[in-house]
């Protein structure tokens, strides 16, 4: 008699052994034909993940979205290489949490009082700078 509970079919398939996902190639049907043509487009895709996340490196200290370009070279090399795909969900799943971490009440409590804080002292910082040696501009500096 069926209920409508999937118990049943949840205990015949906990007897069967797991089948792991096995990665696959996202590369045309036609390239992945021939062996020398797949290792070449395996080869491209990683000089190309490998540009991509060396531009996102650089993007790092320069003006540019360097996260987003590491993440996207990433997302590259995980069309063609079974450890990207792993790498890239695993950091997905460590940014989750980490927003959902963000978003606790009692961690943004806190993170904004000690932003509070430290703007404060830089504040007092910069003001005593300024009453102690006051403002002077690199083009108004007297010639010593």
């Amino acid at each position: 008699m069926n209920t409508g509970s999937d118990r049943e079919t949840n205990e015949s398939a906990s007897s069967e052994p797991a089948v792991e996902h096995v990665h696959v190639s996202k590369a045309p049907a036609f390239i992945k034909a021939r062996k020398t043509l797949h290792l070449s487009w395996q080869v491209g895709v990683f000089i190309v993940g490998l540009a991509v996340i060396g531009a996102g490196i650089a993007m790092l200290v320069l003006p540019g979205p360097g996260w987003v370009a590491i993440f996207a070279g990433l997302a590259i090399w995980a069309t063609e290489f079974a450890w990207a795909h792993l790498v890239l969900r695993w950091t997905k799943r460590k940014v989750t949490e980490a927003a959902q971490k963000a978003l606790d009440p009692k961690v943004r409590r806190r993170n904004i009082i000690l932003t509070t804080a430290g703007l404060v002292i830089a504040a007092a910082l910069i003001g005593f700078y300024l009453w102690k040696y006051g403002l002077v501009l690199p083009w108004d500096l007297k010639d010593q």
